[in-house]
């Protein structure tokens, strides 16, 4: 199986007091950079990492590959971990705002923790200068960034301060902006640049309020989406599909369309089997190819009525090929894996692939390669 490049790896760390957040930077990067001695470090082949003096080092890193220059890491004293925080050329690239969260969704790859890190905004805030100006995009997720209060604010603006060119990505579930007076302030914060990608996982409020564990939560999101649109924020709808939502996911398109036309973006999102999800299967598992007709009828609906849609995390091979310009290479870098079936796939190089936690329990009977004869009929 081809793994996706890990965030984190181990080696011997020196010079660290306290947490360091450092840009790494190469022999001509480094003799260019403003950055203050303390912000940056020297990378060099041989895997080790010098600040101002050499004074902060790294040797004999466990997986060489994890770090490289331009990447932004996180060191910490008495931890033989190295972090990276960003990496330069990835795809997808996110500020991890917070464990907490005020929900907790039945396949929440992220479970939360009830515990204060508001620590976090300070971290955030010293990476988001070191991040190359040069980046499109950037995600800001958890958790459920909007309980940082004020401390999201600071990362909104910052970003705006530093990375002025960089579109912003942030992934909530919507239910605290409700409150007219912190929704205001976090959208005003982002700015144009911001889009708000908020869950709604059926159009009545038993399933949605089901699925993550909170009652009242649908009501909460629905005015939460309407305090997003009165301040002309860019809103997209992410949907995961599971066997809760598929049953009225016709009914949530039509219901998207008709009471929430302000959104810029639908993503119907395959299931990712971590956290929450691996305990909850049961509840949740059915086969893509077998919730085809539903996901058809969705993606026509809200595409013939000039909403953009796509598909998220799932390959290729399970979906009919009417389905294929609607589906989107999804998966973070570090998360993605192709087993070894799919080396001969021809469109492996434009297929979303799998979540490295997906095991063969958690694949569905459809895939398999595909040929260049396949390409020229319809697919089942």
């Amino acid at each position: 199986m081809t793994l996706g490049l890990a965030l984190h790896t181990h080696g011997k760390i020196s010079g660290v007091d306290g947490v360091r957040i450092l840009k790494l930077l190469d022999d001509d990067e480094w003799a260019a950079s403003p950055l203050p001695s303390h912000q940056r470090a020297r990378f060099v082949d041989d895997g080790w990492i010098g600040g101002d003096h050499d004074e902060v080092r790294l040797s004999a890193p466990r997986d060489a590959r994890v770090i490289a220059a331009g990447d932004v890491v996180r060191l910490r004293e008495g931890s033989s971990m190295v972090s990276v925080v960003w990496r330069r050329g990835a795809r997808t690239n996110s500020l991890f705002a917070t464990e907490r969260c005020n929900s907790l969704c039945l396949m929440c790859s992220q479970p939360p923790r009830d515990e204060d890190d508001s620590w976090r905004v300070s971290e955030l805030l010293a990476t988001i200068p070191l991040i190359d100006k040069s980046e499109e995009q950037l995600g800001v997720t958890g958790g459920e960034p909007t309980l940082l209060g004020d401390g999201l604010t600071a990362v909104l603006e910052r970003c705006g301060q530093e990375l002025p060119d960089t579109g912003l990505h942030v992934l909530t579930n919507g239910r605290n902006f409700k409150d007219a007076t912190a929704a205001a302030t976090w959208i005003r914060a982002g700015g144009e640049r911001t889009t708000w990608a908020v869950p709604l996982y059926a159009d009545v409020p038993d399933i949605h309020d089901e699925v993550v564990v909170a009652p009242g939560a649908f009501d909460e999101t629905l005015d939460g989406l309407y305090e997003l649109a009165c301040n002309g924020a860019q809103v997209e709808i992410r949907v995961v599909l599971h066997k809760l939502t598929i049953a009225r996911l016709p009914q949530l398109a039509a219901f998207i369309y008709r009471r929430l036309p302000f959104v810029t973006h639908i993503a119907l999102m395959g299931l990712e089997p971590m956290g929450f999800a691996k305990g909850n299967r049961d509840r949740l598992w059915i086969d893509p190819v077998d919730y085809l007709a539903e996901l058809t009828t969705a993606v026509f609906h809200l595409a013939n009525r000039g909403m953009a849609v796509s598909i998220y995390n799932l390959p290729l091979c399970v979906l009919p090929k009417t389905l294929w310009p609607f589906a989107r290479q999804s998966i973070s870098e570090w998360k993605n894996s192709y087993p070894a079936e799919c080396a001969p796939c021809v469109v492996k190089d434009h297929c979303a692939g799998f979540f490295a936690s997906a095991g063969p329990a958690w694949r569905s009977r459809a895939v398999r390669p595909l040929q260049y004869e396949d390409l020229s009929h319809e697919m089942a």
